[in-house]
């Protein structure tokens, strides 16, 4: 058995005097079958070829997700082929008459496109009021965090075990890494437009307080009790309970950035009514405060992770541990952030396996939502929140939007340029999940920001696509999340496969489960049932 994801060096050294003989370089394809010959050549002067011969040519593991992207494709093709001929009057009542024989002249709207207020839906007060508040809202946010949350459901389940839709094992960057950042970078645009639309509305700051601390504790507790992977070990104690998480750390995240911008937000602001020394930061300046605040929280994380003395490693290891280094630091998992969360919240009360114990041998466990990577989640959030204040800045300004969109990824993109060395492990700061490091808030944020834009365009700027199927579960993110984690190995999201080896088989069971949550929050929002915490 041997890897196939890199290429591999095989070496041949002899009995004596550790000599090489032979190396060869080869990338193996997936369930190959291989020899390695080796014949002398000479053997007074000891020297050998090495021959790699296929015994069996390896299968294109790459025609399930080929066959995935048509069906899918088809799918579409007979969803828009459907929304053109409900366009048709006389087609649209036949089809509205069958589903709804008793209110034959009413109005039925294409799933596929944002509600129509028509004359019909405007002689109900009701669904007019509803049409108006649809209308006013950024489909594109939705959409975005719905895109971020289905491949967070794909991956989570296991993504037809490629492995770009797994975590990197440490540095570097899958799709799978991607998603998260995502989601909590669109949760820090959320905050911005809705904290500003409940203060406008004229509710006060305390209030709006309470609420942040109740959501944020909701958030908490859901992932503590809930949504806890130490489940597998059978009843949760306090001997096995693992503390760090994905909601505790979007709970924390939104209580700290929230609250930020809800202690310092200013009046006059985002109406673009303060009186700025310098127009192209007039939508920075005026929160200055909060930078301020951010900057020493990176500081922060900074000093700890290149300061901190950690017994029995180098200061300032950013490496995996295990044989990683030569094996040279094998229980310096994480440096500081793995040794911060061990020491505060103890071993037992981590994570168990992470992504480096495949191939580093990590005995060490350690967490990848841990104490201190939770600084550089905060910056995430605090991007997006960034991208919300320019939305409510140049309200209904299309361009400058897009422009200070584009603006900001060109800057995240240098700046992760520079810490990188634009290498995956060369650099000053490698970009790491596990670590949450600066460069991976970089990287991620400056692929959101061109992301946001894209579906920005495309959903609120020319209305050319509608967001579906995305904007679905980006309508009830924490009903999907909460429920794919806790119905995860239940029919008919998970069943018993012929093959486990199979990537057809496990692209088919991880598709089919995504689509579900899909569907089901189809089925949610057309019914009104909203999950909001």
């Amino acid at each position: 058995m041997v890897d196939t994801q890199h290429p591999l060096t095989l070496l041949l050294n002899g009995s004596v005097g550790d000599r090489e003989l032979c190396k060869i370089q080869y990338h193996f394809g997936e369930f190959g079958n291989y020899s390695l010959v080796v014949k002398t050549l000479s053997a007074s002067t000891k020297t050998v070829s090495c021959d790699l011969v296929i015994n069996e040519g390896p299968i294109n593991s790459y025609l399930p997700l080929v066959f995935a992207f048509l069906v899918y494709m088809g799918i579409l093709a007979i969803l828009i082929v459907g929304r053109i001929f409900m366009k048709i009057d006389p087609v649209r009542n036949w089809v509205y008459k069958k589903l709804n024989p008793r209110e034959t002249d009413h109005q039925i709207n294409s799933e596929l496109g944002s509600p129509n207020t028509t004359d019909s839906v405007s002689s109900d007060p009701t669904l007019h009021l509803w049409s108006t508040a649809s209308r006013q809202r950024l489909r594109s946010l939705d959409t975005f965090r719905g895109l971020s949350l289905v491949i967070m459901v794909f991956v989570n389940y296991g993504g037809g075990k490629y492995w770009f839709f797994k975590h990197e094992s440490w540095n570097g960057l899958t799709v799978a890494d991607l998603v998260f950042p995502w989601f909590v970078f669109i949760m820090g645009t959320s905050i911005s437009l809705s904290l500003s639309s409940m203060l406008r509305r004229g509710s006060s700051k305390q209030k709006l307080l309470g609420k942040i601390l109740w959501r944020s504790f909701l958030l908490i507790l859901l992932g503590i009790i809930v949504v806890n992977p130490n489940y597998c070990l059978g009843p949760l104690s306090w001997d096995n309970l693992r503390i760090p998480g994905v909601l505790q750390r979007l709970g924390f995240t939104y209580l700290v950035v929230a609250a930020l911008e809800l202690l310092f937000t200013r009046a006059g602001a985002e109406s673009g009514t303060l009186e700025m020394p310098c127009p192209a930061l007039q939508d920075i300046l005026p929160y200055w405060p909060q930078w301020i605040f951010i900057l020493m929280l990176e500081v922060i994380w900074l000093c700890l992770t290149f300061l901190l003395p950690v017994p029995g490693c180098p200061r300032g290891y950013l490496g995996p541990g295990g044989i990683g280094d030569f094996g040279n630091y094998p229980n310096c998992t994480g440096g500081a952030a793995g040794y911060i969360d061990r020491l505060l919240l103890g071993e037992k009360h981590i994570y168990q396996h992470p992504s480096s114990s495949v191939i580093y041998q990590t005995t060490m466990p350690y967490d990848p939502e841990g104490i201190l990577g939770t600084i550089n989640t905060i910056l995430m959030a605090f991007l997006g929140l960034q991208a919300g204040k320019i939305i409510l800045f140049y309200k209904d300004q299309h361009k400058q939007i897009m422009s200070r969109f584009i603006i900001w990824s060109i800057v995240m993109g240098i700046i992760s340029a520079i810490l990188t060395k634009c290498s995956k492990e060369e650099g000053f700061i490698p970009i790491n999940k596990n670590l949450w490091s600066i460069s991976y808030v970089t990287t991620t944020s400056c692929f959101a920001f061109i992301l946001l834009l894209l579906i920005y365009y495309l959903v609120d700027v020319k209305r050319l696509w509608s967001g579906a199927p995305f904007f679905y579960p980006g309508m009830n993110s924490i009903l999907v999340y909460i429920g794919h984690e806790v119905f995860e190995n239940y029919f008919p999201f998970k069943w018993k496969m012929q093959d486990s080896q199979s990537h057809a088989e496990h692209l088919t069971q991880n598709l089919t489960a995504t689509t579900l949550w899909v569907i089901i929050s189809y089925l949610l929002y057309r019914r009104r049932i909203f999950w909001k915490i």
